[in-house]
């Protein structure tokens, strides 16, 4: 199983080498390489995403991803900056749904900062379009604007739009998913206002046709963010567009109590995946040795279930996870004063540790 190795910047390679030494301790082989991207990329090489990056990851049966970006980068041009190299991937190798599941641990029901009552058994799916969107619609820019209430002065514009493939195709996988857990869609938009979503909600609507047995509900954007915070148990899984899914993912992140513990896959039409925790790049304490590598861990997993067909083994580290969090390990994102505070290597060795004591 070729896997390829995408470290990226600040606490990037911290929490990744974890994931590997994870990874190690499975009784599977491996190939793994690196390469250097986002910032990294840009020092070594001129650019976020090298031609020699992206080739390795498009020839490896997945890529294991850590976080990209740094604020020194931040006066670059836009095509240069660590971002565009998540951007880039996605768009080259058609990663178009990404699952992001938001699960609140019992043991951290603490950590959330909604009441235990409203987090406890938390476990939502959000399923997000990656591919489309406004994050990638054309045209986009700057001008002079023509009309409007400013006609002359400068605007920037930016394009949101769908095609009918793209919204059958990520309804199709939300649909799938549901039935797989239980049995209940809610699809996310803005239909009300925007003519992109209407033609969105449309289409789910009529892709449903072929899952009779999954019941559907429509919430507009809004509502779907405030119910996320007044009941998110009502939810199962959640399926919306690009920049829906980029907001409305972090905001179920935090009701878990740490976005350091969610993982994230992005999948293209073959299974062939790219695996990142949700959370940044945190150059404010790169290289202090306190990150949470539990997300990317968790990612990992995710890759061995659902690219590598290794779901015996996805399940292992899950439960080396609970095992570590039931010993009452935390790394500081996700303790209390009276809870034994690790660091990265320490939490990662933890993880093996489990993983030993399960035979």
């Amino acid at each position: 199983m070729k896997i390829a190795v995408l470290p990226g910047d600040g606490i990037g390679p911290e929490i990744v080498d974890e994931a590997l030494a994870v990874l190690r301790a499975l009784d599977l082989r491996f190939e793994f390489e690196r390469a250097p991207v986002g910032g990294a990329a840009y020092e070594a090489a001129g650019h976020p995403l090298p031609a020699s990056t992206l080739a390795l990851a498009k020839a490896a049966d997945a890529v294991l991803f850590g976080a990209v970006g740094d604020w020194k980068y931040d006066r670059l041009e836009r095509a240069l900056r660590p971002e565009q190299a998540i951007l880039g991937l996605r768009k080259a190798m058609g990663l178009f749904a990404n699952f992001r599941p938001a699960i609140c641990y019992p043991q951290l029901t603490h950590a959330s900062s909604l009441k235990p009552e409203l987090v406890a058994g938390l476990d939502i799916l959000i399923i997000r379009e990656l591919t489309g969107d406004i994050y990638f619609g054309q045209p986009r820019g700057r001008r002079a604007a023509p009309d409007g209430h400013f006609p002359g002065a400068e605007e920037a514009f930016d394009t949101m739009r769908y095609s009918r493939p793209e919204i059958e195709r990520i309804a199709h996988v939300a649909f799938q998913a549901a039935r797989k857990r239980g049995n209940k869609l809610t699809s996310v938009d803005k239909s009300n206002v925007l003519e992109t979503f209407q033609f969105w909600k449309d289409v789910v609507s009529e892709v449903h046709a072929e899952y009779p047995d999954v019941m559907l509900d429509h919430l507009y954007v809004d509502n779907a963010a405030m119910q996320l915070v007044k009941a998110p148990k009502q939810f199962d899984v959640i399926v919306t567009g690009n920049m829906f899914g980029d907001i409305l993912s972090d905001e179920a992140a935090m009701l878990t109590g740490s976005i350091g513990m969610l993982p994230s896959a992005s999948l293209n039409a073959n299974n062939q995946g790219l695996y990142e925790p949700s959370h940044g790049s945190a150059p404010d304490i790169a290289g202090k040795g306190v990150a949470n590598p539990l997300a990317t861990i968790l990612s990992a997993a995710m890759m061995l279930r659902y690219s590598l067909n290794q779901a015996e083994a996805a399940t292992r580290i899950e439960r080396a996870v609970l095992a570590v969090l039931e010993a009452g390990l935390r790394t500081a994102d996700i303790a209390r004063a009276s809870d034994s505070k690790v660091g990265t290597r320490a939490m990662g060795a933890a993880v093996v540790a489990a993983l030993a004591a399960q035979h």
